[in-house]
């Protein structure tokens, strides 16, 4: 059995601030340590925090009718219904109320998808490759894995405050670390959002998945690979298509 799924040693416990860190420079203790208990108070607290700090720069340096304005376009279809419609100020108005309100909210929905992948993990892990782990060991490695993404966010608040161009930044994909943040709008939707996804942080998030429930399964990291990329993959390819529909 792999070295690093082995019990870690009562001694050895973690606080939550010393698994975020480990996380970036060890992560194998991080999830070592989920194995003794499964919380994640750690990453929701960074999540919150620097959500909020992110929705902040926006509305002061964006707007939110920018931002609204500016999804619109990626969606020409759309668009151009709104445009040709009478009500276009209202709905405008409405999209970029609704628009904030999202964005200040937006923990609800990361808890609920975090929850379902785990879910779709869990299951995997255990019932298709003989996985002994807990759904909740799952959850909070899931949440533990996506704290790096919180790095994209804060540069992109270093972005903004630089003088980032209000009428080129998409709130879905702020920062140059992807294929899509490169394509224009020239381009099919459904390619930029697959682009989207070829992502340095994301992929270090998957990198991190996969550690993670090969050490809280007790599986082989190829096990753990096939589940985590192989449900990654799924869902990347399934919102292009919705892309698609829209574009």
């Amino acid at each position: 059995m792999n070295e690093l799924a082995q019990p870690v040693p009562a001694s050895a416990t973690l606080t939550e601030t010393q698994r975020v860190i480990d996380v970036f420079v060890a992560p194998s203790k991080t999830f070592n340590d989920i194995r003794r208990k499964a919380t994640f108070w750690g990453p929701l607290l960074i999540m919150i925090v620097v959500g909020a700090a992110f929705s902040f720069s926006v509305q002061q340096k964006i707007g939110w009718a920018q931002v609204y304005e500016n999804n619109l376009r990626q969606a020409p279809a759309r668009a151009a219904q709104v445009e040709a419609s009478p009500k276009a100020d209202s709905i405008k108005q409405v999209g970029a109320k609704v628009t904030e309100i999202v964005s200040y909210v937006y923990v609800v929905p990361v808890l609920i998808i975090t929850a379902i992948v785990a879910l779709l993990w869990w299951v995997t892990v255990n019932f298709g490759f003989g996985g002994t782990s807990k759904y909740g060991q799952i959850f909070a490695v899931s949440f533990y894995s996506n704290v790096v993404l919180n790095i994209k966010f804060l540069l992109a608040i270093v972005a903004i405050f630089a003088g980032l161009a209000p009428d080129s930044f998409l709130e879905s994909n702020p920062l140059g670390s992807n294929i899509g943040y490169f394509l224009s709008s020239d381009y099919p939707l459904w390619l930029r959002s697959l682009c989207s996804h070829i992502d340095v942080f994301e992929i270090w998030a998957v990198v991190l998945g996969v550690i993670g429930v090969a050490i809280v399964a007790k599986v082989s990291r190829g096990k753990a690979a096939a589940v985590v990329v192989g449900w990654w993959v799924i869902i990347v390819l399934v919102t292009s298509g919705l892309a698609a529909l829209q574009g």
